[in-house]
């Protein structure tokens, strides 16, 4: 065996045979995607296996680190060239000799579709299996949905198509979708279970199994709906899935994968889908900095520091612990610091009891913890993150004290929101050394990561920055120095004209219904009652100027004090507020403003057209290096809905013009926080795009 495993192959598909099996390896990195050289190969060699008498079974496998893993991205949009993946699926289901898939990595997508049309797979104990094609607003779509229930079961099938979500070998295994999990070298074993099968008829082809629709519930799709409906809210890729799953239990293998393909047409010429493979690249794309010097290199990042060990601090750290980077960690009190590390363990072990970790894991995690009260710890440190007090004079403190004890090269970061960071470099010796690491709460959690750049940051900071954001599983993005960089900047002027709108007439709930209804998370006050509207405030009940201090003044802080914008029960469950109504009411009299009805339609062009503006004003100030990073930013930091493509995706799709024309229908209302971004202007009278 060890010849036939060391000989090098010569192109994407090669052939080799071991006694009477033949051996059809991929080798196409960096993922043996599925493009149309591999897919000729893998017709051919079945061909050749047909052809030879003396081959008796067949294994088909991948060199590098992965199985297919699914389709070639750099074929998308382009015409589809023959072979289509439905032939050469079907090609290897009938042969006429077994079929073994040999799984290590990651079996995705087609790649998942190839070793469902092999009659045997035998799988990598490391191995995971999945069909992600909703999560690009599609389904699979070479009879994916029609053999993974007739294998796996439909509970199973419902699952990884409606969700998207990988499972492990020993999942495909308990379920049938594995016939062996083995250890050590995977070829010799899957050859060797070739050997024990070769003469098994009739051939177990996926197609043509019914075994695991015996007996079906049929309740089962309904139930599975209901149950993920607020998971599926908004998108119609899940929906169409269990459709194209519900089909194969119902009609011949035959007639369902036509069903499948035209329901995968639907999904493939809609704009959800369109959205979803357009934020796909968006977001490959936002690793990318603009104008790099060539040959920078990152620095090494051995050991970080971070100051504060509250909410934030402490759910950064966890995100370099989880990577196995060592932390030091400093507070003001030993009170603090306990109550710190405390909560960052129960977060671990509240992870380890929903089985995303072992105890083990947990251990190790929290192993590379050192935490401390003496600044001085923060002296090796090759990457210290402030996460103190949002305070001009605070963070210009604790930088001050960072420049004379921080060793040199160090990167020295600000988890600042809104604040200047060219401000804060400016004010200790080593400008190049500093940037901002905006992590989103909980920080833990959230995947998105805002890279401030200030005018004086060198080249390699921010690159060790950005690829160090990829290495804790983040998305990094780029952004400039303002005031909110790109996220919160473009989240004050809807803030504001919520606000405005509820003087004028609108109630709290009408105006966080129409943003549900568009697909977002939650609404602006429901936002703000989760967050607590006593963020920000100048904590002096007796000063009230706006809506947000009157409400702070009689302790309606939100959710955490059981009334915001909102009234709350015991399980948190908001009602509206008959006392929130009268302060509104109250404040729109002081101000003169007369109350109007307010349709749903003015109130997406003064939250979200306004947004989308905003958005414009970024990119001509250059604090976004494009558009498809500013969607980045509102998907993963803000839940935009993906199917949305984000807002500026959106905005193209609604049409420029549409946009423009509402912003001044509603220009008057809206003066003087508003004015036009020219770009957005320009964009629309040209009839180009930010997008696309």
């Amino acid at each position: 065996m060890e010849d036939v495993m060391d000989k090098a192959t010569t192109g994407p598909i090669s052939t080799r045979k071991h006694g009477d099996v033949l051996i059809v390896l991929s080798n196409n990195p960096p993922v043996n995607a599925l493009s149309t050289p591999v897919r000729q190969g893998l017709v051919d060699a079945i061909a050749e296996a047909e052809a030879d008498e003396s081959v008796k079974a067949v294994v088909i496998a991948c060199e590098g680190q992965t199985f297919f893993a699914g389709a070639d991205i750099t074929e998308f949009g382009k015409p589809p060239m023959q072979p289509w993946l439905p032939v050469v699926v079907d090609t290897i289901e009938n042969c006429s000799k077994p079929v073994v898939a040999a799984i290590h990595g990651t079996a995705l997508g087609g790649g998942l579709e190839v070793a469902l049309a092999c009659h045997y797979r035998v799988a990598d104990k490391s191995a995971k299996l999945g069909t992600p094609e909703v999560k690009l607003g599609l389904l699979p779509g070479a009879g994916g949905t029609q053999r993974l229930p007739r294998v796996a079961g439909v509970k199973k099938a419902l699952q990884m198509c409606a969700t998207g979500n990988p499972i492990g070998a020993k999942e495909a295994f308990d379920c049938g979708l594995v016939d062996r999990i083995v250890e050590g070298e995977l070829i010799p074993h899957a050859v060797g279970f070739a050997e024990e099968v070769r003469d098994v008829r009739p051939l177990a082809k996926s197609s043509e199994r019914q075994d695991r629709m015996a007996d079906l519930d049929r309740n089962v799709f309904d139930e599975f709906r209901k149950e993920n409906a607020k998971r599926f809210r908004g998108f119609e890729a899940p929906l169409k899935n269990i459709e194209a799953v519900r089909v194969a239990t119902q009609k011949p293998y035959g007639e369902g994968v036509i069903e499948e393909r035209k329901l995968f047409m639907e999904l493939m010429g809609g704009e959800q889908s369109a959205a979803q493979r357009y934020f796909f690249f968006a977001e490959r794309k936002a690793n990318k900095i603009e104008g790099l010097p060539e040959g920078t290199e990152p620095r090494p990042i051995r050991k970080v520091g971070v100051i504060g060990a509250g909410t934030m601090g402490g759910g950064i750290s966890m995100n370099f612990l989880s990577a196995g980077i060592p932390v030091t960690i400093i507070e003001m009190s030993q009170e603090a610091l306990d109550r710190g590390t405390g909560l960052m363990r129960r977060n671990y072990e509240a992870s380890a009891a929903k089985g995303k970790l072992t105890p083990e894991q947990v251990e190790n995690a929290m192993g590379y913890l050192q935490p401390t009260l003496d600044f001085a710890a923060l002296a090796d440190c090759d990457l210290i993150i402030e996460a103190v007090y949002e305070n001009m004079d605070v963070k210009k403190e604790v930088f001050g004290r960072l420049d004379k004890i921080a060793k040199p090269g160090a990167i020295l970061a600000s988890n600042t929101s809104y604040l200047n960071v060219n401000e804060i470099a400016a004010s200790i010796s080593r400008p190049e050394d500093v940037l901002g690491m905006h992590f989103f709460s909980p920080a833990n959690i959230m995947k998105l990561l805002e890279v401030v750049c200030g005018d004086r940051t060198a080249p390699d900071a921010l690159l060790t920055a950005m690829t160090l954001g990829k290495k804790i599983r983040k998305v990094p993005v780029v952004a400039g120095v303002c005031h909110g960089f790109i996220g919160n900047r473009m989240l004050m002027p809807r803030q504001i004209e919520a606000t405005k709108l509820l003087l004028e007439g609108a109630t709290p709930e009408q105006v966080d219904r129409v943003h549900v209804e568009f697909g977002m998370p939650m609404g602006p006050f429901q936002m703000a009652d989760l967050a607590g509207v006593d963020i920000g405030w100048h904590r002096d009940p007796k000063r009230i100027e706006t809506i947000r201090d009157a409400l702070c003044a009689i302790d309606r802080w939100g959710q955490k004090k059981g009334a915001g914008f909102y009234d709350y029960d015991e399980k948190r469950r908001p009602t509206p507020s008959p006392v929130v109504q009268q302060i509104i009411e109250d404040f729109a009299k002081k101000q003169g403003v007369e109350r109007r009805d307010i349709s749903d339609e003015e109130i997406v062009e003064r939250t979200l057209y306004t947004m989308v503006n905003e958005g414009a004003k970024i990119l001509e100030e250059h604090v976004a290096q494009r558009a498809s990073d500013i969607d980045v930013v509102w998907v993963y930091g803000y839940g935009w809905p993906v199917y949305r493509g984000g807002p500026m995706f959106w905005a193209d799709s609604v049409g420029l013009p549409k946009i423009v024309e509402g912003l001044k229908r509603q220009e008057e209302r809206m003066k003087p926080d508003f004015s036009f971004s020219r770009l957005l202007l320009d964009k629309a009278e040209k009839g180009e795009k930010f997008t696309r």
